[in-house]
């Protein structure tokens, strides 16, 4: 009997998996334990492959679902970080223009929109776009005297109100209103003054809603008229078209006709208004409106002597110090009789109110402007702070300015205004005669008010307003004597070219002096030399804010 031999049995092996490649999966294959036999499919046929599997479809919901979901937390985000963004500026605005807080959200958002529009630090746009600070304007006041909005509590002055011709309603009686509530209801109605008298010469297309200059508009009054500007839109017919702002003599008259505003919020409407009617070459009437501004700055005056003597409008010495209020409006009346080429009358007026001006009393020093400045008050630890501060903490609204009816203090933005009084003496000097003399007067009025406007620019007690007057008045004085001693300049180079004498004293020396600069030839390259080094004084470029962390 042979021997048995051993069993091996061969274990069952898994059979081997394709590997995960992008093949396709054939209809013609079987998964399933069956016989595939070869007469049950058509062999002249290509097999058909399966595009669309359950993984796929499984994989294709997954890829759905997982977009959706991050579109959906995509768009969300955005929508947040526009809120965000939004509520920041609106933030920003409401701290830097100040509306009043007892005013409702939406007259809020208009009063920053247009404070920003007209705003001169504004970068992101050219120009001020009055057609559309106008509208807002015009959305203001009709919420202000709406009684059922802000308007609740105005008071009538009179039954029915006062209609006046060409001016229409007079103003209302706003004394039961706050002070906050006042000054924004003024801030529209002169920001609505501003955008008329920047729109008088304007007409409205109703239909495009667009607005063009007049002598743009093709019509029976304009058949020639001027080229637009490549890029422009075509203006639209004279008989489409309507005027695009009311006039701004409505909103003063408005100011001036109602009760409750400030004495001098009602005297720089005076003069606004004054100054627009000599723009517009109306003379007469702008000087019975600087007249009325006068009676309405000495309504409140307590000395015994009259303040002004009206005869020549000069300030009395012997009545006291006058108040701003009659500053300003003596200040405009003269400006007003020299526009009107009246100088005789303009430079008694002008000495009046600088010899009042330096009779003012000195402003009190105060320490903190005049301190050394602290090294660390741009440290990072500090700013962080300062930052932190500024976010969580709700400044307070601003305090009500000065009414005008007290005299003013030496301080720079005074002594700025006094600058431009000295200015305006030494252009009226060098103008109104053609004497030597007369000619270097004017001349020395002139480089005074520049040093004096210097000065005060680089003084550490100037604020922001004070800089801003200074700014104004060293660049209208450097204007001034840059275009005086170019005149003399000239006329000297023109005598020496006949053969004068120039650059000598008494007539001695001219002949060798000839090929040399002349006075007036060296104090032109003085002059452009004075302006080169006043441009940093022009130009407000903040301080950093931020301190390197290189420097720590």
């Amino acid at each position: 009997m042979r021997p048995r031999l051993p069993i091996r049995r061969i274990p069952l092996l898994r059979p081997f998996r394709p590997p995960n490649s992008p093949t396709l999966r054939p209809f013609t294959r079987n998964t399933l334990a069956r016989p595939n036999l070869p007469y049950l499919s058509d062999s002249s046929r290509r097999p058909t492959a399966r595009f669309l599997t359950i993984e796929t479809k499984q994989w294709l919901k997954s890829e759905v679902k997982k977009g959706m979901k991050y579109t959906a937390y995509i768009y969300t985000f955005v929508f947040l970080g526009l809120i965000i963004t939004f509520g920041v500026y609106q933030e920003t605005f409401e701290r830097q223009y100040h509306p009043p807080p007892e005013w409702g959200w939406y007259t809020r958002y208009h009063w920053k929109m247009a404070m920003h529009a007209e705003d001169p630090e504004n970068e992101t746009q050219a120009f001020v776009d009055y057609a559309n600070t106008g509208s807002i304007y015009k959305l203001l006041i009709e919420r202000l005297e709406d009684p059922n909005n802000e308007g609740a509590g105005l008071q009538e002055q009179g039954e029915g109100g006062i209609l006046v011709d060409g001016v229409g309603r007079t103003g209302f009686d706003i004394s039961n209103k706050s002070e906050s509530w006042r000054r924004g209801y003024y801030g529209a109605l002169m920001g609505a003054a501003r955008a008329a008298e920047h729109l008088d010469d304007c007409v409205k297309d109703c239909q495009r809603m667009l607005v063009f200059p007049k002598s743009v508009v093709p019509g029976p009054s304009n058949p020639h008229p001027r080229p637009i500007p490549p890029g422009a839109a075509t203006p639209s017919r004279e008989e489409d078209c309507e005027k695009a702002f009311e006039p701004p003599e409505i909103y003063y008259m408005r100011i001036l006709t109602t009760k409750g505003f400030t004495e001098k919020q009602r005297v720089d409407t005076a003069l606004a208004y004054g100054a627009w009617l000599d723009f517009k070459g109306t003379h007469n009437t702008a000087l019975e409106m600087y007249k009325w501004a006068m009676e309405i700055a000495t309504s409140s005056s307590t000395s015994t002597k009259p303040v002004i003597d009206t005869s020549i409008w000069t300030i009395d010495p012997n009545a006291g110090p006058p108040s701003a209020n009659v500053l300003s409006v003596a200040t405009a009346i003269a400006v007003h009789h020299a526009l009107c080429s009246n100088l005789a009358l303009a430079l008694p007026i002008f000495i009046s109110i600088l010899r009042s001006r330096r009779s003012l009393p000195d402003a009190p020093s105060n320490l903190e402007y005049e301190r050394a400045p602290d090294d660390g008050d741009n440290s990072i630890a500090k700013t962080i702070v300062s930052l932190i501060r500024t976010i969580f903490v709700v400044p307070p609204y601003p305090p009500p300015p000065p009414d005008g009816t007290e005299p003013p203090q030496r301080t720079p933005q005074e002594l700025c205004e006094e600058a431009g009084v000295m200015t305006n003496i030494g252009e009226i000097l060098f103008a109104s005669k053609s004497s030597k003399t007369s000619k270097e007067d004017g001349l020395a009025w002139t480089r005074e008010a520049v040093d004096i406007a210097e000065e005060q620019l680089r003084t550490k007690r100037a604020d922001k307003d004070a800089k801003t007057t200074c700014r104004q008045c060293l660049n209208v004085a450097i204007g001034n004597w840059d275009a005086m001693v170019t005149r003399l300049a000239k006329e000297e180079r023109e005598a020496k070219a006949q053969g004068g004498k120039v650059g000598g004293w008494l007539g001695f020396g001219g002949e060798e002096q000839k090929d040399m600069a002349g006075r007036w030839e060296s104090e032109e390259n003085v002059v452009r030399d004075r302006r080169r080094r006043s441009i940093e004084l022009l130009e407000d470029k903040p301080a950093p804010r931020w301190t390197s962390i290189l420097s720590v």
